[in-house]
């Protein structure tokens, strides 16, 4: 079948390994110092391996390929869980327990108010040409980040238009539709906030390649969050 899949430039890998690291699926290992893709079926397609090359190596590509096989991938990822449990965090899914602190609760603090200023907010279901895009500045957040960042609210949507999708659980690609978004509207600006997991790299992907393909060129940014709530980097 025709589809979208990695393509990784021999020349201009570096041998860095860290897309073999954000590749959630296990479709990209290290043969011979090189970034291979190992499995065509291992590879969804969505493209977290991108952001974190530091050599602009691996690229999308368009042509015949066995179609992405989850029952595979997994089973793949138990083996290689069974020879070395993996580390909390990578990949996304993997469960880990984060300690907090019993603080004492201030008894004068009121209840925070929600900064959402429109409906829906998920990417899938936003129309392309709401009358609230019309000199926004947009932001295009993982749906995790809202749940570990305590402040997202007041820190990230306040003064925003917010649109939240999940690369890993979504089906399809962003990166269309936020094109015509951008094209189509007065976008002051976009600001990203995924977390610190190598699935939510697609969210970020998705973006980058909206903000090119849309032939504009507004101010963004990233901001990465870790899975216990901390700003990463921005």
């Amino acid at each position: 079948m025709m589809r979208k899949i990695i393509e990784i430039d021999e020349e201009k890998c570096n041998g860095c390994g860290l897309c073999a690291n954000a590749c959630h699926e296990g479709a990209i290992g290290m043969v011979d110092g090189k970034a291979k893709l190992l499995r065509d079926d291992y590879c969804d397609g969505l493209g977290n391996c991108l952001p974190v090359c530091p050599t602009g190596a691996i690229t999308f590509v368009e042509r015949e390929a066995a179609a992405y096989d989850e029952a595979a991938v997994q089973a793949n990822l138990r083996a290689k869980q069974a020879q070395q449990p993996l580390a909390c965090g990578c990949p996304g899914s993997q469960a880990c327990a984060i300690e907090r602190t019993a603080d004492a609760p201030v008894a004068s603090a009121a209840p925070a108010a929600s900064e959402l200023r429109q409906w829906p907010v998920q990417i899938k279901l936003v129309p392309v040409n709401a009358p609230y895009f019309d000199g926004a500045h947009l932001l295009v957040a993982a749906d995790c980040t809202a749940y570990a960042y305590a402040g997202f609210h007041q820190d990230f949507i306040r003064n925003k238009i917010t649109l939240i999708g999940c690369p890993k659980l979504d089906e399809g690609d962003y990166s269309e539709k936020l094109t015509e978004i951008i094209r189509n509207n007065n976008i002051k600006s976009v600001t990203v906030v995924r977390m610190e997991v190598p699935c939510c790299g697609g969210i970020e992907h998705a973006v980058r390649t909206a903000l090119q393909a849309s032939g504009k060129f507004l101010p963004w940014q990233v901001v990465v969050i870790s899975t216990d709530g901390k700003i990463l980097e921005q």
